[in-house]
């Protein structure tokens, strides 16, 4: 399952185990506890439901671990000898014990082996591009499914117990805030939630853009999600410097071509291609027709207002969550939206709201 941050992958497989029955399932986040082969297998096994007989005496080394680790999740069976279920939570971690002594094909290794399981199992990473690399050549018992983005009636089904006169609205009224609330979080479910939870707090009319600025300034709940996505992704790639600055480029203007981010970054179209198969590596930007974008729409507004020498005003906080909103949501629905936020709108957007203004 391929998703990319805040689309909901661990709350699917949290899910998915409560539906199976905690028995009969074992959740493993491995992005909290991959540390060492030999611990990762310590915690994994002394923590599963299911019987396993270890081997003795325990693993000698880094490489012992990790073929006791894949025995393990051939092996292992349900009450009653059934076939068990693993839900693997950002399975591509694993990567890090390639760093150990006889660990240099980890990610293949881990694939044949649970292709030969008779065991099921269910891998998440946030990873797409590494991951679609990792399976191309995988057997087919293996299938790709990605996680979507939620559409508007999703929206409207997560926003229903944020407030308690959501009912009561018109179900127009009700269509449009869905929709708002779609456009402005892309779909990404900790978005989406962030935003409804902001509204609960507000008695007055639901008004997810003022929801929203308040959620991206500073020390915001998502203005913090974005620094841990940003920050998590750009360490996971090479070239640290070089990408934060493909990215501020990208955040002032997109969709532009390889030639315009090399004049604009004055390295040479070869390093500045490489500069971008790293950041397409790690899933930040996304290439359509040549020409270099943001993978997330929302994380593109949060380093325009903090990756910069000073944080932002509240009145900077405003005018880009406005100028983000325009862009996004159409204007039927966005020019209640801004009255209800309180920002100051130029007379050019008035004259797109179709708003006559009478002295």
């Amino acid at each position: 399952m391929l998703g990319g941050c805040g689309t909901g992958r661990t709350w699917l497989l949290q899910r998915l185990r409560e539906r199976l029955g905690r028995q009969s399932v074992q959740y493993i986040d491995i992005e909290r506890c991959a540390t060492t082969p030999e611990r990762f297998l310590h915690a994994v096994t002394s923590a599963s439901p299911f019987r396993w007989h270890a081997a003795e005496p325990a693993p000698a080394s880094a490489r012992e671990a990790f073929d006791a680790l894949l025995a393990f999740f051939d092996t292992a069976r349900a009450p009653g000898g059934e076939p068990c279920t693993f839900l693997l939570d950002e399975v591509l971690e694993l990567r890090t014990f390639e760093s150990f002594p006889g660990l240099r094909r980890v990610l293949r290794e881990l694939v044949d082996a649970l292709a030969e399981s008779p065991n099921h199992f269910v891998l998440t990473t946030r990873y797409v591009a590494r991951a679609h690399r990792l399976l191309r050549d995988a057997t087919a018992r293996f299938e790709v499914m990605h996680q979507p983005p939620l559409t508007a009636l999703d929206v409207a089904d997560v926003l229903a117990p944020a407030f308690g006169n959501y009912e009561r609205m018109a179900t127009d009224d009700r269509d449009d805030l869905g929709r708002t609330v779609a456009a402005l979080t892309d779909g990404r479910a900790v978005y989406v939630k962030a935003i409804g939870d902001a509204m609960r707090q507000d008695d007055g009319v639901p008004d997810p853009i003022s929801a929203l600025t308040a959620l991206v300034g500073n020390d915001g709940v998502l203005s913090r999600w974005c620094r841990f996505c940003y920050e998590l992704r750009l360490h996971r790639a090479r070239g640290y410097g070089a990408l934060k600055a493909i990215l501020d480029i990208l955040a002032e203007e997109e969709a532009l071509t390889l030639t315009e981010i090399s004049q604009r970054l004055r390295r040479t179209p070869g390093s500045t291609k490489d500069y971008l198969s790293w950041l397409e590596d790690v899933d930040l930007v996304v290439s359509r027709q040549k020409r270099y974008s943001f993978t997330d729409p929302l994380l593109r507004l949060w380093v325009r207002l903090y990756c910069r020498p000073t944080p932002p005003t509240d009145d900077d906080v405003a005018r880009e969550v406005q100028r983000y909103a325009l862009a996004r949501v159409p204007s039927r629905e966005v020019t209640p939206a801004l009255a209800f936020a309180g920002v100051e709108a130029s007379p050019e957007e008035r004259k797109s709201w179709g708003i006559i203004e009478i002295d």
